[in-house]
């Protein structure tokens, strides 16, 4: 097994197995549903800004399965303290990532390369980038649900 393929598995049995920013958020400003069909995922997201318009809290809660809640959770990592237009910046850096042959994943996206692999498999796709599109739904107040469906084979 190479190197990354084993902190691929470490890094989504760590997330999975203990997500980041898991729960429900009292009083968020924002919340956002997503659901893949595919594989059963379903989150809620929740965020709450700051003065400024940064994402001062991020939160997601639903089940899934271990990509979907080891990206959502590494999500919730990267987009604290950023604006609506980093954290857009970040969103098309990572589906672009998980979506594309790329020689090298941008620096852009850190410790969330290593799901770049889940491009060979197009299912698994839509489980990375579940928590994504929801993400995106709540930054522009979508209030409706996000299917993976909907994203045609994203």
């Amino acid at each position: 097994m190479s190197a990354l393929s084993q902190l691929y598995q470490d890094v989504v049995i760590d997330h999975n197995r203990s997500p980041r920013n898991f729960g429900r958020m009292q009083e968020p400003d924002r919340t956002a549903e997503g659901y893949n069909p595919l594989c059963g995922d379903q989150l809620i997201l929740y965020l709450r800004f700051d003065p400024e318009g940064y994402v001062s809290e991020v939160m997601f809660d639903g089940s899934g399965c271990a990509i979907s809640v080891a990206s959502a959770s590494l999500m919730t990592e990267y987009v604290k303290g950023k604006s609506v237009a980093e954290v857009e910046h970040l969103f098309k850096c990572f589906h672009g990532m998980v979506t594309n042959a790329v020689d090298e994943p941008p620096a852009t996206v850190g410790k969330l390369a290593v799901l770049a692999g889940v491009r060979e498999f197009p299912s698994r796709v839509k489980c990375a980038t579940l928590g994504w599109h929801t993400l995106r739904a709540a930054l522009y107040g979508d209030t409706g649900h996000v299917s993976t469906e909907d994203k045609g084979g994203e």
